[in-house]
């Protein structure tokens, strides 16, 4: 997503519970997003413009950490450089309007009180 002379260079992964390749379409889209608009970041939200897959109410993408998969994924290391390697997380637009007014923290809390299903296309926002 990122060239390595960015500062981090970033990369990013999504979830599915199916294959689609419209997948990579999102994540194309955010990587010129990202590279062409403005950069993307850690706890930043994009709009796809469509839902993620099928209906979904989830039209948009949160970056966030990658809890399921920790910090080995998170800090690709070589000898020269550090990648930052985070999760787009499907989420809706209600979802990116709470954290707008209560903060990335307080959306992640609610995402583990009700056990967020991150790779149901068709689940209902939590908020």
């Amino acid at each position: 997503m990122s060239p390595l002379d960015d500062e981090p260079p970033l990369e990013l992964h999504m979830f599915s519970s199916t294959q689609d390749r419209s997948l990579v379409e999102l994540l194309t889209i955010t990587s010129f997003y990202h590279q062409k608009r403005a950069r993307l970041n850690l706890n930043h939200t994009i709009n796809f413009g469509r839902p993620w897959q099928g209906k979904s109410a989830c039209e948009y993408g949160f970056i966030s950490l990658p809890y399921l998969d920790g910090p080995d994924l998170e800090n690709f290391t070589d000898e020269e450089i550090t990648v930052k390697c985070y999760w787009l997380i499907p989420v809706c637009e209600s979802e990116v309007d709470y954290r707008s007014k209560y903060g990335t923290e307080a959306l992640e809390e609610k995402f583990d009180q009700e056990c967020l299903d991150y790779v149901n296309p068709n689940r209902d926002c939590i908020v």
